[in-house]
């Protein structure tokens, strides 16, 4: 299963980003640890890890401690050994998503040449991991359950809320 991770970290004067290669982790702790490594004095970090343009998980770090994690379909767990390493544990499934309303369709894609959300995802974890930066759960459950966002759709469209949506799509372009 193929991957792409994005760490950000908000430092002063803005945000870095970097591509992070999770290969050879064998738990949840030593991907913390390659994200705290990308920007060691970073007040906040985040990791987004889409995988098949099927799956999204976001990591979030405060000050290097307290590491929360979403994930945007149980399922994950089950496809990849990543996956499993990444959601496996978490046991608190996100409700809600069918009440929330829909986000605007990302600009610039073709919605008919892109898969269709599946109906039966179930979003794990830590749904507020962004409140504070202006995309609280529901949002967050919104773009993930939005038909035809793909990973790299949510991720854009939350790093554009964050101000961080030009170093990200840098690292996209290497």
């Amino acid at each position: 299963m193929s991957y792409f991770a994005a760490a950000v970290a908000r430092v002063e004067g803005g945000w870095t980003a970097e591509e992070v290669s999770l290969r050879g982790v064998t738990d949840i702790e030593e991907v913390a640890d390659r994200l705290r490594d990308a920007e060691p004095d970073a007040d906040l970090s985040l990791l987004f890890v889409e995988a098949d343009d099927t799956y999204l998980v976001i990591l979030r770090l405060d000050e290097g401690e307290d590491l929360r994690v979403f994930g945007s379909d149980s399922a994950y767990a089950e496809e990849s050994r990543l996956g499993a390493l990444l959601v496996g544990d978490l046991k608190t499934s996100v409700t809600g998503l069918e009440e929330v309303e829909e986000p605007p369709a990302a600009a610039g894609g073709d919605e008919s040449e892109q898969p269709a959300v599946d109906p039966e995802a179930d979003p794990v974890g830590d749904a507020d991991l962004l409140a504070d930066l202006g995309i609280p759960a529901p949002k967050l459950l919104a773009l993930c359950g939005h038909e035809g966002m793909m990973p790299a759709d949510v991720t854009a469209e939350i790093c554009q809320v964050l101000g961080c949506a030009d170093e990200v799509e840098e690292l996209r372009e290497v």
